[in-house]
C-alpha cells in the first residue's frame, strides 16, 4: 500500500478539471474503486465513481461511519454535518451545486461539488481527510482507497488474570478494569479459592485490595470478575435451583462490596450449546434480573460478558439483558484458531445482530490480544468505532504486545 501526500493525491486522484457531473465514463469507472474503512469494505448505497478525474464518494455513508452526524436542510438544499471534536463541534454546510461549503463558519473550496446520484449525494474523498482528520491512502494498482478514522477517545476495559502483574502500571489507561479473582465452581459454588480464578496471594507490600484501592484513585473503576463455564452444568445447577442462586447471588455482591469494587462482571460462558435453548435464556435471564436488582442496591454496576449471536451458544438474550445490565461485552472471538486473527465479517456480523437487540451505547467489543497482533488489531477497533458502540474491552493485561498496544494508541484515546 502507497501512502500518498495530499499534493500527490490533489495532482493524482483527486484532481477535478471541470464541475463534476455523472457521465457514461464515470459510470463505467465506479466498479473499479473499492474503499476500505480502517481495514474492512465499507458499504456503499452508491458506489465510488470517478468524476472528471475525481473521486466521488456518497457523503452519509462515510460520515456516520466514522462518527459524524448528518442533517438534510431542503428548503436552503444544503447538508448540515456536524462531528464533536473535544470540547467543541465542527460544523460543515455543503450546498448541492457549489464548490464552495463553510466549515465553522469560514469559506473552503471543494475541487467539485456536492452531486445527487441515483439518490445519494456524492462528494469528494479527499473531503473527508481535509475537514475531518481522516488519513487516505491510494493504492494504484488495485484502484482502492483506503481510509483510516481519525484517533478518538472511546471507553475502554481491560481484563486483568492472575498472570497479568506484569502489566499492571497499563490499568490507569482504562476507564474500568475487571479482575478475575473469583469464580462458580463444578459445584454451583461462588469461590474465590479456586485454581485459575482465585483471589491472588501478595507480591510484598502489593495485595490485591492495594492494586484496587490504587485503580480507584488513579480513576479507573475496578470490577470483580466472575467467570465460570457450563461445562459440567456448574451454571444450570445454580439456573435451576433457586436456594443456590440466592446464595451466589448474595456471595457475589458481598464479596464486590466488602473489597471496595465498584462493580461486578458476569462471564458466565457455554450456555445454549445444546438442551432446552429457550429454557437457558429464560433462566439466565431470570438470574441477570435478581443479580442486577441486588448488585445496584448495593451501589455496583454490572455489566455481562456474552457469546457473540453467531456463535454455536444461544442461551443468551441481548434483548433482555441489555435491559438489565449496565453494559454487554460480545466476545467476538475465538471463532477459529485462537492464535489467528479473528476473521472481520465474522465480528461485524456479531456487532450487526447485537445491534438488532440492543442500543450502541450499552455495547462494547471485547478483542482478544491472544488473537489479535499491531498489524490486526485496529481493523477490531475501527468496527467498534464504525458502529459507535460504547468502548472496547481488552482480554487481557499481560498479554498485550507492545507494538499493539503502541498501534492501539493510534486509533483510539485511552483514558
Amino acid at each position: 500500500m502507497k501512502i500518498v501526500s495530499k499534493a500527490l493525491l490533489s495532482g493524482a486522484i483527486f484532481l477535478s478539471t471541470a464541475a463534476g457531473f455523472y457521465s457514461p465514463l464515470a459510470h463505467a469507472e465506479e466498479s473499479k474503486v473499492s474503499i476500505m474503512l480502517d481495514g474492512y469494505p465499507l458499504p456503499f448505497p452508491v458506489q465510488p465513481a470517478v468524476m472528471n478525474g475525481t473521486t466521488m464518494v456518497p457523503f452519509r455513508a462515510i460520515s456516520e461511519a466514522l462518527g459524524i452526524t448528518v442533517k438534510w436542510e431542503p428548503a436552503s438544499q444544503s447538508i448540515i454535518a456536524t462531528k464533536p471534536q473535544g470540547s467543541a463541534t465542527k460544523q460543515v454546510v455543503l450546498k448541492m451545486g457549489s464548490r464552495n461549503p463553510t466549515v465553522d463558519g469560514q469559506m473552503v473550496q471543494l475541487s467539485a461539488p456536492p452531486q445527487t446520484v441515483r439518490g445519494s449525494t456524492m462528494i469528494p474523498l479527499s473531503f473527508f481527510g481535509q475537514q475531518f482528520g481522516a488519513t487516505v491512502n491510494w493504492n494504484q494498482a488495485t484502484r482502492t482507497v483506503s481510509i483510516t478514522s481519525p484517533r478518538e477517545a472511546m471507553y475502554t476495559v481491560g481484563f486483568y488474570a492472575l498472570s497479568s502483574f506484569d502489566q499492571r502500571s497499563k490499568i490507569p489507561n482504562f476507564n474500568a478494569v475487571a479482575f478475575g479473582w473469583s469464580r462458580i465452581d463444578t459445584n454451583g459454588q461462588f469461590t474465590t479459592t479456586g485454581k485459575e480464578y482465585k483471589w491472588p496471594q501478595a507480591a510484598g507490600t502489593v495485595t490485591p485490595e492495594s492494586i484496587v484501592q490504587e485503580a480507584v484513585s488513579q480513576g479507573t473503576s475496578p470490577y470483580l470478575m466472575v467467570y465460570s463455564v457450563d461445562g459440567n452444568h456448574e451454571l444450570t445447577k445454580i439456573l435451576e435451583n433457586a436456594q443456590l442462586q440466592e446464595q451466589t447471588i448474595s456471595q457475589i455482591v458481598s464479596t464486590a462490596t466488602d473489597k471496595q469494587f465498584k462493580g461486578i462482571t458476569l462471564d458466565l460462558e457455554g450456555l445454549g450449546w445444546s438442551g432446552d435453548k429457550a429454557k437457558a435464556r429464560s433462566d439466565y435471564n431470570a438470574f441477570i434480573q435478581n443479580l442486577s436488582a441486588k448488585a445496584h442496591q448495593a451501589g455496583l454496576k454490572l455489566t455481562v460478558v456474552l457469546h457473540p449471536l453467531n456463535s454455536s451458544y444461544a442461551g443468551y438474550d441481548y434483548k433482555t439483558l441489555g435491559k438489565l445490565a449496565d453494559d454487554l461485552i460480545i466476545m467476538a472471538y475465538d471463532y477459529g484458531q485462537k492464535a489467528a486473527p479473528e476473521p472481520l465479517d465474522k465480528v461485524d456480523e456479531a456487532i450487526k445482530l447485537a445491534l438488532k437487540e440492543t442500543s450502541r451505547d450499552k455495547l462494547i467489543l471485547g478483542i482478544s490480544m491472544g488473537s489479535e497482533k499491531d498489524s490486526t488489531v485496529n481493523a477490531k477497533v475501527g468496527l467498534a468505532k464504525r458502529y459507535n458502540l460504547k468502548g472496547i474491552a481488552i482480554w487481557r493485561l499481560g498479554i498485550i504486545g507492545e507494538r499493539a498496544w503502541t498501534k492501539m494508541n493510534e486509533a483510539i484515546e485511552f483514558k
